[in-house]
């Protein structure tokens, strides 16, 4: 399972080596597509990658400072940074793909 995300853990949870956030609501019908992708994400990368969550409902701050207007939107950080962005539902293996990049 994906771990879930509030404004005042994501900067720990991002902070270091690689971590995929999928930004989303309850209420959002493309969202429940997208969540059990990120699960199985988050347990397919259990050791290289943090793979969490993080409901823009409860969290608009953090949501805002990344500009997120469109959900789901999955970014992809790399020690903090954000290196990569997709807006929409998103397949594993493209998601499979982008961490793969970033794992190097």
């Amino acid at each position: 399972m994906a771990r879930e995300l509030t404004d005042d853990t994501f900067d720990e949870a991002i902070g270091k080596g690689l971590a995929l956030v999928d930004f989303w609501a309850p209420w959002c019908g493309p969202c429940k597509m997208q969540g059990p992708i990120i699960d199985s994400l988050a347990d397919e990368y259990a050791d290289k990658a943090e793979v969490c969550k993080l409901n823009v409902d409860d969290n608009n701050e953090t949501a805002a400072k990344f500009g997120v207007m469109s959900i789901p939107t999955i970014i992809i950080f790399k020690d903090g940074e954000k290196v990569e962005q997709f807006v929409g539902v998103q397949s594993e293996d493209q998601l499979k793909k982008a961490l793969d990049e970033q794992l190097g």
